[in-house]
């Protein structure tokens, strides 16, 4: 996108987690909806920071993750 644009024209990109769980969560709620998503012997190498010498988790994904919002009585 480029500098020019009219700051109200533009959209906010998300650069954290808890900012896209934050965003995921209030774009669902009240709305009854679902995501899943189906992981098949998935592997990610996830890095403790940025950086070029970071050390990095190895995670192993198999199965199901589902992702519901409702409204609370």
């Amino acid at each position: 996108m480029s500098d020019s644009a009219d700051p109200e024209e533009r959209i906010d990109e998300t650069t954290t987690w808890p900012e896209l769980a934050i965003g995921l969560y209030d774009r669902l709620t009240g709305r009854n909806a679902e995501i899943v998503y189906e992981f098949e012997d998935m592997n990610v190498d996830v890095p403790s920071g940025t950086g070029d010498d970071v050390e990095h988790a190895h995670w192993g994904l198999d199965g199901t993750v589902r992702v519901t919002t409702r409204e609370r009585d």
